[in-house]
């Protein structure tokens, strides 16, 4: 269409046309060939769908984030809700709440008329519009996107009664051909692959997979395809149930033989209609792409997700890579200058080149989950959704004359009949050209039978394959009435209950070994060649595991024979996982549905003691989660993210082992027992600790790069298994630098210590032992530390310069010192002599930390670190934050190769003696106030004043102060007379006298205070202790803390009356005292 406008544009400019009707006539050619190319645009619908909570959201509490009103979807931050988000596309589902389940089992408003979106709505919608683009000779493209466990494949698959749009497509397709059989002759082909790491799977293929996958081509007529890819032609719609069932079972067993995760593999089914219209001579060609993208998780930041091998893993490329394609036409679409569209980076974006930006009709449908704890990976999908409905692609009818082919084909037959008859009369002088004008005939001939009998045969090889699998299905529910079995339970609800293993009667061995007769073949990591043995006497059966295996049931490791009941859970190597259903007597109106791969994970993490009553049952104080009887969000992520990672870290494990890599990985909850300089917990975090065996070396990687990590491990696993088998290319070992099991060390943070900073508001000395707690609340050390007021040189003050009101240091000079002596006890370097640590600290706004010289190879090391701090001109802010914060000393550990952290002095001030300045930024804002000019010169003459007078009254009570004194000397020196005179000298008792005997109480009633936290230090549970022992030790913990608060709470409230008392006393006594 473009290149009649150009040529159109330039002819004016070449010839220079002057005739008005000519040009006004070039200008209609020219609005027209516009108008034919905004026509020929179509633009990507996009439609979003909301999930009801799933089971695991429900039993947390969660909270719906997410309300719809028409097609505009709008998202509140739980952790703020002043600022929500609103959307706009073409349709919008709310499938959360309002429904019912009918007899049949089929989802259902609750009201005639309700908000409810079921199956059959999005269908309507968006399966009506694929199958019409498709029977007028479109491509057409249905993508689903969002994070995994969103609902993607129950609208694209469903379950149940609940079919999604897939199988309805499918069926309804089948329907229309019926309906329109008399007028055209239809075809239907069927293909079902599958990409993970960039590999394309095949998942109807007979033969087992090639390494490498199968490959994709290019041809400038096809575009992209996958050469290799078996097509299936179908005649109706139960066959391609059928081959749907065969690739999901495929895409099962690959997965636990190639230990793949199905969450990041992306699934296309491509079904191809062909109609033939006979009196028009037209073929349409049009094919359907069904998407159902893998899962997409955004990894949460934690400020060192940089990893140097990052790179290096192709698991999330194509989506990736589909990002990158959809927001370069989002841009193109509203007019930037888009230099290059990355179609050609990935593996996805090849086959779908034509469904974004080219010759097909799309349709995306992005699925939500409204839950709190799941805003972050929604809000990501509701931006994806929006830049995608910008997309312009441009369709065509497919049309080609094959049947105008096969017409001139047989006419060109009849054509070279009659010569041959012509030939026959004139003798032996035609003889070659008769031989020539044979074989042309039969060439067409075989065309001919070609076009006409190629479906045929594939359709009738076709029905043999869905008897064979037909007979196969019948002899599988025949035997599930007769046995019992184990069913498998995979991440992707769409996968689990595929593959079934029956015990039948007797000793059955199961493991990878299939050369015996009696036994059943799984494969997976950490499945040894016998793993274990089923037996089933006397309809009972009972598991046995073999020496060196790994059995886990009911999230309990068992080493002995053990006795199943129905619906107990089998968790066999590393991740295996199987529900064992007994014999048809013992199967009830269960439901089964509930014993998703979440339930086993969360057993799991149970038995360990994670679980969320023990992460939520005790919020903090002054928690506002607490006062509504919420469930903290990020607990929740926390915990979900656990039992997410939970089997990855086990299949880590079995790697490092097989490979001999000598590495064990172990879960963390980072920040569980650790608190800011407010006192306020820490965002909790899932961390995986990393330790050598052979070194004691230990690195600390985050959630995002552990899962990287995790899957350079599967190709690096997966490369050794295939050297095994002498299928791989061998080659040098892997160079460290490239080994995902590897990490050039870093110092790690062990844990922390509080030291409270309110003695410094009075200037008053403290001396600490400060308990260094690690992350999970282990005792790490005892530091020795202490906070000095002191002068500007140094020396400390005295108790003359303590400070009754903290307030009397506003805009004065503060000098104090922080001293750290020694650190006690270092478990750090127990482990392994060859460790050091740093203490690093950041003081109030200072710009950057300061960290202590490294001491190494002592457990209990001298730090001797001494750091002078200043305020040239004390804030309030610095005022409030002396009271209520403290000083958060970090330990840091080192190892051997390990660099040290070295303190930045970039963006530090330092005072003329040396000190480092704090509260800078008020001392800014009153050079700037001064340097204001003569718009601010009566506010500092009325500052001036303030000043002035503040000193006045500064000089009068040390005139007072030194008056007091000496009358308090005078009492001493009479104190040798008779008892009347030193009754009547003690009617007046000094103010400063009563002041001592008042901080004498407070110091006293501290003593208390002070042993009550020690007890509360010393107070912890047994390490072999039950949850009904853990559950004894949070109650007396609970109470321990109560008395602790109220003692403190009664020491400073008594010493703020007494220090009212005397200062009232004081001012009254002042009118009469010279």
């Amino acid at each position: 269409m473009r290149k009649p406008v150009h040529s159109i544009e330039m002819q004016p400019r070449a010839v220079g046309v002057r005739c008005p009707k000519a040009r006004a006539s070039l200008e209609q050619a020219v609005m027209r060939a516009k108008a034919a190319d905004m026509a020929g645009k179509d633009c990507v619908k996009v439609a979003v769908r909301v999930r009801p909570f799933n089971k695991r959201e429900r039993d947390a509490g969660s909270r719906c984030v997410i309300s719809m009103t028409s097609n505009t979807i709008t998202i509140q931050d739980p952790r703020n809700g002043q600022n929500p988000r609103s959307f706009c596309f073409d349709y919008a589902y709310w499938s959360h709440s309002g429904f019912t389940r009918d007899r049949s089992g089929l989802y259902v408003a609750e009201e005639p008329g309700g908000r409810y979106a079921d199956q059959g709505s999005v269908f309507q919608d968006l399966g009506e519009v694929i199958l019409e683009n498709a029977l007028q000779g479109y491509n057409a493209t249905l993508l689903a996107y969002g994070q995994t466990g969103s609902g993607k494949s129950y609208s694209m698959v469903g379950y149940g009664a609940n079919k999604g749009l897939v199988p309805t497509l499918c069926d309804r397709l089948f329907q229309a051909i019926r309906t329109n059989e008399d007028s055209r002759q239809c075809q239907v082909f069927f293909s079902m692959l599958e990409i993970y790491n960039e590999q394309v799977a095949d998942l109807l293929s007979r033969a087992s997979r090639c390494p490498g996958g199968l490959r994709v081509r290019e041809e400038q007529q096809r575009g992209f395809y996958v050469e290799g890819l078996r097509t299936v032609p179908c005649e109706n719609a139960s066959q391609v149930e059928q081959l749907m069932e065969q690739g999901t079972r495929t895409r099962t067993t690959a997965a636990t033989h190639m230990n793949a995760n199905s969450s990041r593999s992306h699934m296309l089914i491509i079904v191809q209609l062909k109609q033939i219209f006979c009196k028009e001579s037209i073929t349409k060609q049009s094919n359907i792409y069904l998407v159902d993208l893998a899962g997409s998780e955004r990894q949460r930041a934690s400020g060192s997700e940089a990893d140097r091998l990052k790179e290096g893993t192709a698991i999330n490329l194509s989506l990736t890579t589909l990002g990158h394609v959809i927001s370069a036409l989002a841009d193109a679409a509203v007019g930037k200058k888009v230099v290059h569209i990355p179609y050609r980076d990935s593996v996805l974006t090849k086959l779908l080149q034509s469904a974004l930006g080219g010759n097909s009709r799309t349709v995306m449908i992005a699925t939500l989950s409204p839950a709190d704890i799941c805003y972050e990976e929604s809000m990501s999908t509701l931006r994806y959704a929006e830049r995608a409905k910008r997309i312009q692609n441009r369709p065509v009818v497919n049309e080609s004359p094959t049947e105008r082919l096969v017409k001139e084909l047989k006419a060109e037959n009849a054509r070279l009949m009659q010569r041959l008859s012509r030939l026959g009369h004139e003798g032996r002088r035609a003889e070659d050209n008769t031989m020539e004008l044979r074989r042309l005939l039969t060439h067409n001939e075989l065309q001919i039978r070609a076009i006409q009998t190629l479906w045929e045969q594939h359709l009738q090889e076709a029905l043999k394959d869905c008897e064979l699998q037909y007979a196969s299905i019948t002899q599988e529910r025949r035997m599930m009435q007769m046995y019992p079995y184990i069913l498998n339970i995979n991440e992707d609800a769409q996968l689990s209950g595929v593959v079934k293993h029956f015990i039948q009667d007797g000793d059955w061995d199961i493991g990878l070994a299939d050369s015996l007769t009696r036994s059943i073949s799984i494969k997976g990591l950490g499945i040894q060649e016998q793993h274990a043995v089923f037996s089933n006497v006397q309809r009972r059966v009972s598991l046995s595991p073999l020496a060196g295996s790994k059995v886990i049931v009911n999230g309990t490791i068992i080493s002995q024979k053990t006795e199943l009941q129905h619906l107990d859970r089998l968790i066999l190597g590393s991740n295996s996982t199987y529900l064992f259903i007994g014999y048809p007597s013992e199967r009830g109106g269960e439901d089964w549905s509930r014993y998703d791969y979440d339930y086993f994970q969360s057993e799991l993490a149970a038995a360990e003691g994670i679980h969320i009553p023990s992460l939520c049952e005790e919020p903090a104080q002054g928690d506002s989660m607490a006062s509504t009887g919420q469930t903290d969000p990020s607990l929740l992520a926390v915990f979900y993210d656990y039992i997410k990672l939970m089997p990855m870290v086990s299949e880590a494990n079995q790697m490092s082992q097989e490979l001999h890599k000598g590495v064990e990985f172990k879960l963390e909850i980072k920040n569980l027992a650790l608190s800011d300089s407010k006192g306020h917990d820490l965002e909790k975090e899932i961390a995986v600790r990393v330790t050598s065996l052979e070194n004691k070396q230990v690195w600390l990687w985050s959630k995002a790069k552990f899962v990287n990590r995790k899957f350079l491990m599967e190709e690096l696993y997966q490369q050794h298994i295939a050297d095994l088998k002498g299928e791989g290319a061998g080659g040098e070992p892997l160079p460290r630098d490239r080994d995902p099991f590897w990490d050039p060390l870093e110092p790690l943070l062990l844990g922390t210590a509080h030291l409270w900073l309110q003695s410094l508001a009075f200037r008053i000395a403290l001396e600490e032992q400060l308990e260094v707690l690690g992350s999970e609340g282990t005792e790490e050390a005892i530091l020795q530390a202490k906070l000095l007021p002191c002068t500007t040189n140094g020396l400390p003050l005295g108790e003359d310069d303590i400070l009754i009101d903290p307030s009397e240091l506003l805009r004065r000079r503060l000098d104090f010192q922080l001293v750290l002596d020694q650190c006690c006890g270092l478990r750090w370097v127990k482990q392994a002599k060859n460790r050091g640590v740093q203490i690093g600290f950041r003081m109030f706004d200072s710009a950057q930390p300061i960290y202590t010289p490294a001491v190494w190879h002592n457990v209990n090391p001298l730090l001797d670190q001494r750091v002078h701090f200043t305020s040239l001109y004390t804030s309030q802010t610095l005022l409030d934050h002396l009271q209520t914060s403290a000083l958060v000393l970090e330990l840091w550990g080192l190892q051997e190769g390990c660099r040290e952290l070295l303190s930045s002095m970039e963006g530090v001030r330092m005072s003329p003696e040396g000190c480092f300045i704090i509260d800078h930024a008020e001392t800014l804002e009153t050079a700037k106030t001064v340097d204001s000019g003569s718009e601010l010169s009566c506010s500092l003459s009325a500052l001036q004043q303030d000043v002035q007078e503040l000193r006045s009254s500064n000089a009068a009570l040390r005139t007072e102060n030194n008056t007091l004194r000496e009358q308090l000397n005078t009492a001493r020196n009479e104190s040798g007379r008779g008892p009347s005179e030193r009754r009547g000298s003690s009617l007046r008792p000094s103010c400063d006298a009563e002041f001592a005997r008042a901080l004498k109480v407070f110091y006293h009633s501290m003593t208390s205070v002070r042993g009550q936290l020690q007890r509360l230090r010393r107070h912890r549970p047994s390490e072999d202790s039950d949850m009904l022992s853990l559950r004894q030790f949070v109650d007396e913990q609970t109470g321990l803390l109560r008395d602790f608060s109220e003692l403190l709470e009664q020491s400073v409230s008594s010493l703020k009356q007494d220090v009212a008392a005397i200062v009232r006393r004081k001012r009254e006594r002042s009118g009469i005292w010279p």
